[in-house]
């Protein structure tokens, strides 16, 4: 059957399997099963990112700030995307908001070629995942060659950690 959906012309395309395999199991698998997705501590303790399989192409990573230690700013008012280069964004609540987006499994069973935003700066990475160990998410991010980038080691986090007003439910 999926031969027949690769048939061109003539001849066959045969996808490396590793690779189909790895798309497929993405795409099927529950987070329990795939150990990158879940909620993840930032290196600084101060923030939880959920990833999850993005909506709009389940063959991706995408993840989201879901929680804060400190939501509020000095004026007690809930933190807002300020720094965003594009005026029409800085008024976006930093709970809640997208972060990693595009994170394409690769055959060595790492994912990149995704973007990540840095909302205490407003700039944009490309970015790397690498599972560390069961509870530890090795993330790179960097501009144009990976070697190059700076690397973050990101902590599970509870899965019934509280998620901060405005975060959507779990995905």
């Amino acid at each position: 059957m999926i031969e027949s959906v690769f048939t061109i012309m003539a001849g066959t395309v045969r996808l490396v399997p590793a690779l189909l395999i790895g798309l497929v199991a993405l795409s099927s698998e529950s987070s329990a099963a795939r150990p990158e997705l879940g909620l993840w501590y930032d290196d600084s303790g101060q923030g939880a990112v959920e990833i999850y399989i993005c909506q709009e192409n389940a063959n991706r990573l995408c993840g989201r700030i879901v929680w804060l230690k400190e939501p509020l700013n000095a004026e007690g008012v809930p933190k807002h995307d300020r720094y965003n280069p594009d005026a029409s964004n800085q008024g976006r609540p930093i709970c809640g908001l997208p972060m990693v987006w595009g994170l394409a499994l690769q055959s060595d069973g790492t994912f990149d070629d995704g973007k990540i935003y840095d909302p205490k700066t407003g700039k944009t990475y490309s970015v790397a995942l690498q599972l560390a160990a069961t509870d530890k998410l090795k993330v790179t991010g960097y501009l144009g060659v990976k070697m190059l980038g700076k690397s973050f080691i990101w902590t599970r986090a509870p899965d019934d950690l509280p998620r901060c007003e405005g975060a959507p439910p779990p995905a």
